[in-house]
This record gives C-alpha cells, sequence and structure tokens, in this order.
C-alpha cells in the first residue's frame, strides 16, 4: 500500500503517547523553572536573567516556528525553487533584524515594543496604536500556529473530519493558555531553548538520512526530486529547479512574488514577539551573543529545509503530500515515516507539536503583555498601576487570546502555514517596521508621524488582506473560490502597504506643529548605541 493510497499515517496509539511524553515534559519543565517565580519582570521577560547563549537558543525556537519547519518543507516540495524562497526570505529578515532593529531596541526600552515607539513622544496615543498593532500582528501569527497544529494533530491521528479538527485546535489554545499562565516567560524561554535543540537536531538527522539515499550528493538529489515532480510519459507537472513556477503565471502573480519577498525579508524587523525576546537578556553584550547564535542555528535550520522539502517530493510523492490531512503540512512528517517508520514519525512530529505550543505561548505573552503594560498600566492607569494587578490583567488577556486564536485557527485550518506566516509578516513590516526605524534614527520624528504611521500600515495591511485572494475567488483562497470579494489582485498587500506607511509616517511629521523633542531623541540615540540606562522607564 503507497503512501498515497493509505488513509492512516503512522500508528495512532504510538503518536498519542509521543505527544503525550512531549506535553507532560515541557510542562513539568515550565513548573519546575517558576516555583520562584513573582515579579512583573519574572512574568514578561523571565527577570532578564538569561545567558546569550541561552537567549540565542530561545530566539531560535520562537523564531523557527511551525511554517518554518511544516510550511517551507511543504512549499520546497510542491513548488522547489519558488518554495525555497520562503526560507531566504525568512533568513535574510532575520540578518536585517539584528543590524537594525533589536539591540537598539532592546536597549532602548523595558518590557514592549511600545516602550521604544513612545519613548520620545506622546504615551497614550503612541502606545494604544502600538498595543493595537501587536495585538492584530500576534492574532494572525496565532492563526498560522493553529492551523498548522490542526492539520499535524489531523494527520497522525487519522482525523480527516474537520470537526475532530476544530477539537484538536481547540486542544492546543488550551494548551497554550495553560503554558502562560503557569511559566510566564521564564517557562516559556526554556520550552523554547529545548524545542529550538530537538527541531534543529531531528531536521538534521532527517536530512542526514535523505542525502545517505543520494550518495551524499546534493545534486542527485535534486535531479532524483525534478524527475519524481514530472511525468516521465507527458513530461507534465511542476519542474522544481525552475524559478516562477508558483508567481510566473500573469503579471500579477510576479507582482505578488516582489510583494511576498518585501513581506518576508521586512517582517520579522516588525515581530514584537521577536522583538521581545531581545529584553530577556541582562546587558547589550549578552543580546550581541544571543544574536550570534541564533544566526548560526537560523541559518544552519533553513539549509536544512531544502534538502527535507526536496527528499519529501522524491521520496514521499507530491500527489501523497497534497491528498494527506493538512497538505502541504504533511510533507515532514511524512517524509518522517518514509525514513524511519512509525516511531520516528511520532517523534518528529512531537517536535513539531512542541514547536507550535512554545511558539503560540511566546506570542501569547507578547500580546497579553502589551494589553496589560501598554493599555492598561500606561494608559488606564497612568503607569501607576500595581504589579501585581498588571500581572493579573496580563494572565486574564491570555485566556481572552486563546479564545479567538481557537475560533481563527479553526477558520484557517487547511491553509499552508507559511503563506498564512506571510500575511502576518506582511502586517508587521507595515504597521511597526516603519514607525521603529522612523523612531530610532529620525530626530524630527513626531507623536502625529508614529500614530499616523502606525495606523496607516495596519489598516491598509489587514483591508487588502481581506479583499486579496488570498482570503476569497480562488481554489487556495481561504473561503475558497465559491465566495469572491477579491478586488485587490495581489495575494501579498506589503508592495502597497509598507510604502503606505513610510509616506503616512512622513507626511504626519512634517504637518505635525509640535516638532519632535530633539534633546529625548539625542537620549535615546545614546541609549540605542551603548546600552547606558537600558531598560530604565521613562514617563512623560
Amino acid at each position: 500500500m503507497t503512501l498515497l493510497e493509505t488513509t492512516q499515517y503512522g500508528n495512532p496509539l504510538i503518536n498519542i503517547l509521543v505527544f503525550g511524553f512531549f506535553v507532560a515534559g515541557t510542562l513539568g519543565i515550565v513548573i519546575a523553572v517558576t516555583r520562584q517565580k513573582s515579579k512583573a519582570s519574572d512574568f514578561y521577560t523571565g527577570g532578564a536573567a538569561f545567558s546569550g547563549r541561552q537567549n540565542g537558543l530561545a530566539i531560535t525556537g520562537d523564531y523557527l516556528s511551525a511554517a518554518a519547519f511544516l510550511g517551507v518543507t511543504g512549499a520546497i516540495a510542491l513548488y522547489g525553487y519558488d518554495g525555497l524562497l520562503y526560507s531566504v526570505g525568512f533568513f535574510v529578515a532575520w540578518i536585517v533584524a539584528l543590524y537594525l532593529v533589536a539591540e537598539p531596541l532592546r536597549n532602548t526600552g523595558h518590557y514592549t515594543m511600545a516602550d521604544v515607539l513612545s519613548f520620545r513622544m506622546e504615551q497614550k496615543p503612541v502606545r494604544t496604536a502600538a498595543a493595537t498593532s501587536t495585538l492584530a500582528i500576534s492574532f494572525l501569527y496565532l492563526l498560522a500556529q493553529m492551523a498548522g497544529a490542526g492539520g499535524l494533530v489531523a494527520l497522525l491521528l487519522g482525523v480527516s473530519d474537520r470537526t475532530m479538527q476544530s477539537v484538536v485546535i481547540a486542544l492546543v489554545g488550551v494548551l497554550m493558555v495553560v503554558y502562560v499562565l503557569i511559566g510566564g516567560m521564564k517557562g516559556t524561554t526554556w520550552v523554547q531553548m529545548i524545542k529550538a535543540v530537538l527541531l534543529v537536531g531531528g531536521a538534521a538527522i532527517m536530512a542526514f538520512l535523505v542525502l545517505m539515499g543520494s550518495g551524499f550528493n546534493l545534486s542527485t538529489l535534486l535531479s532524483s526530486a525534478q524527475a519524481a515532480a514530472l511525468d516521465p510519459a507527458t513530461g507534465n507537472g511542476r519542474d522544481l529547479l525552475v524559478p516562477m513556477q508558483q508567481y510566473g503565471a500573469t503579471d500579477f502573480t510576479k507582482l505578488s512574488f516582489l510583494s511576498l519577498s518585501i513581506a518576508l525579508v521586512a517582517g520579522p524587523s516588525g515581530l514584537p514577539h521577536v522583538l521581545m525576546r531581545f529584553y530577556t537578556v541582562p546587558t547589550a553584550k549578552e543580546a550581541r551573543r544571543s544574536a550570534a547564535w541564533a544566526i548560526g542555528l537560523v541559518g544552519a535550520f533553513f539549509l536544512i529545509t531544502l534538502v527535507l522539502g526536496m527528499g519529501a517530493a522524491k521520496l514521499v510523492g507530491q500527489q501523497a503530500i497534497v491528498a494527506a490531512p493538512g497538505g502541504a503540512n504533511a510533507a515532514a512528517p511524512l517524509l518522517a515515516l518514509v525514513l524511519g517508520g512509525e516511531i520516528f514519525m511520532g517523534v518528529i512530529s512531537g517536535v513539531a507539536f512542541a514547536t507550535i505550543l512554545a511558539v503560540v505561548a511566546g506570542l501569547t505573552i507578547t500580546a497579553s503583555a502589551s494589553f496589560a503594560h501598554d493599555v492598561y498600566n500606561s494608559i488606564i492607569k497612568d503607569g501607576k498601576a500595581d504589579p501585581e494587578q498588571e500581572v493579573k490583567v496580563a494572565r486574564i488577556t491570555s485566556v481572552v487570546i486563546g479564545v479567538l486564536a481557537i475560533l481563527g485557527g479553526i477558520v484557517a485550518n487547511g491553509q499552508n502555514i507559511a503563506f498564512l506566516i506571510s500575511l502576518a509578516f506582511a502586517v508587521a513590516a507595515s504597521a511597526n517596521l516603519p514607525s521603529i526605524l522612523y523612531t530610532m534614527y529620525w530626530k524630527r520624528f513626531t507623536t502625529r508621524g508614529s500614530v499616523w504611521s502606525i495606523y496607516t500600515g495596519l489598516i491598509s495591511s489587514v483591508v487588502l488582506i481581506v479583499f486579496s485572494p488570498a482570503i476569497s475567488g480562488s481554489k487556495t483562497a481561504m473561503l475558497g473560490e465559491a465566495v469572491n470579494f477579491a478586488w485587490f489582485p495581489l495575494t501579498n498587500p506589503a508592495l502597497v502597504s509598507v510604502p503606505l506607511a513610510f509616506l503616512a509616517g512622513w507626511l504626519g511629521t512634517i504637518t505635525s506643529p509640535v516638532r519632535g523633542d530633539e534633546e529625548m531623541a539625542t537620549e535615546m540615540e545614546v541609549r540605542s548605541m551603548t546600552g547606558a540606562g537600558a531598560g530604565e522607564a521613562i514617563a512623560h
């Protein structure tokens, strides 16, 4: 029986036991490392007590989400060169984020991205805008992770019924909230560190087995995958080594590719949950060490995804991947099944499941911290809220976010999670990045410019996504082709929304009756470049 013919992938009992082991193990770690947690800084930043190496592992765990492992592997297996562009974009984006944003942001902020954006601005309007964008981006990112969880568990447990898949997504949401409520940032960081080691190690073992089957010759692997994707009788099918198989059909699809590239490269520099990671180390030196570790691990992993994707195309086959529950997201687990059998598939899928849990927990902490710290404390309580009450609000917010993520994940179930992540990247690149760069590098930048930039980027990107072919009017759309209200022709909005956000920030600044506070801008420059006074709260 071939993979294409079977309806059960692996042994459900083995898969359940492996999943239970990973959940119980990581939850035990969370409880063990957070017994003495008592302060607000522990919940938000883990007390800023992690070393550069530890935080580098945690950043890797946070950044290498289900999209990186499941989505990118599936995209490469189905589209070859075009799928590889996700890997290239994700990695290049990480370098851009580190050099332009990460360390200056860490030196200037306290808990959240809004600390930086409001450093020399009027607190309430900027914090409100920053918190709004953080919550929106976190929600979109959560959709991708929840959709990945639904597809992964559906594959492993043989669940094809949409109702049962929805139950699985709900279970992931509940576990996510439990992790956050018990562990805060400290517990989540330890889970992400362990998950990073397991994920990179598991992927490396799979890549070794794939290359061993091709005589450790990458060219042989690529040509074999290319041959497997083409019909030998007719020559029909996708040539995995030819670019623009996915995006080369029309001028609009080519523009969609350009827009996707902008989103992938610029997006991580505006992702709140990635940037918040740099507040968990005590010094700028440790932040740089974090960056060095993360670059090495992330770079190695994305090189591995090429081998995994091509290996899946060769050994599993595109038809089997598309036919499996979860579609493209099933490529990596199915490859593990072919390489090492049911137990190996269970272990690799357990690692992927732990990946999803760790990332959604980090996202939830970021969103809840933004609401509690930026909205409740800084706006509603004018910065005078009791720290214990602030953390209580953050915990309540975590539960609300969990419910919303479950509902959204049910709607997004079945979508390629690398594609869903690219939409979240587009919103982050539009809503946050222009204001971050202007704030740190343009002394004249004003409160009006910051607010206009954030809201313009956020609203334009979300509106264009809603009315794009990504949501309706095509076979691959989230709502299918039966529903069609798409008037924006591109599948990713970054090509339009990012320039609009930069323009709005500039226009808001030059039309502002009040010039930017140059004295505060100078202080911010000193802090961001030297780390002097890092972590001290500034109140206006």
